[in-house]
């Protein structure tokens, strides 16, 4: 089989119909990652009273998806383009001395560990993650960001630069919103209509920010990130971040 461009391989009709379910499974919320345990610094928000309301609810996610976008999707990008260890681990130590803030550092570290080790273990079709996994672990050095590690997947299951953006995008839109229900900060009905409605936003937010080199990766909105600075502060608290 020739390899392609994009890193994947040419495949039969029925590898190719694998793939497919293969990268629906890596957007779906079952997927044990741990995103649901963060929220993106949103629970710090409400106790600092900067959101407090459905209003102020669909402004953050839209300065969540906006930060997404400009700092995190240049990673996503170069790593499906070249979904190899020596990418990978060039974008993770650039990306751990670009993230501003703790929290957000360390939510990206557990997301990405868990990431890598529940691809490594599901989609044993491609060898190689568990390889370059184990072989991670052995020399150190690693930090398992998220951003890299899911741009590296995405790659590998076949998933074109646009998909892998979007995809990476959408999965941030649909964990904060969650985070927001189990915040009571809005209902289940209005927590979908609510992602319904930005879903077009987020798609311009993609367009915007899609196909930039690292050397691009900026942060937008800094108050969000100052905000979830905070979280280790918080008396009590239910997410990690």
């Amino acid at each position: 089989m020739e390899e392609k461009n994009d890193g994947a391989m040419d495949c039969t009709p029925k590898e190719e119909a694998s793939r497919t379910w293969s990268q629906w499974q890596l957007l779906d919320s079952i997927l044990p990652t741990g995103g649901f345990a963060h929220s993106f610094g949103l629970e710090a928000a409400i106790q600092a009273r900067f959101v407090s309301g459905p209003e102020d609810l669909r402004t953050f996610v839209i300065h969540i998806l906006e930060n997404t976008g400009s700092l995190l999707l240049p990673f996503v990008y170069t790593a499906t383009k070249s979904p190899d260890m020596e990418t990978w681990h060039k974008l993770d130590r650039t990306l751990d001395a670009t993230l501003t803030n703790e929290v957000s550092r360390k939510a990206s570290i557990s997301q990405g560990s868990a990431l890598m080790r529940v691809a490594a273990a599901v989609f044993l079709e491609i060898p190689i993650l568990k390889t370059m996994r184990d072989a991670s672990l052995s020399t150190g050095g690693v930090n398992f960001h998220h951003a890299p590690v899911f741009g590296m997947v995405c790659g590998l299951l076949g998933l074109d630069p646009e998909a892998s953006q979007k995809g990476y995008m959408f999965i941030t839109m649909r964990d904060v919103i969650s985070a927001a229900t189990r915040l009571n900060l809005v209902g289940p009905l209005g927590a979908a209509v609510l992602q319904h409605q930005i879903a077009v936003i987020c798609d311009d937010l993609s367009r915007k920010w899609m196909d930039r080199p690292v050397e691009d990766a900026c942060q937008t909105c800094p108050l969000i990130d100052t905000v979830q600075g905070c979280h280790g502060y918080l008396f009590s608290r239910l997410f990690c971040s």
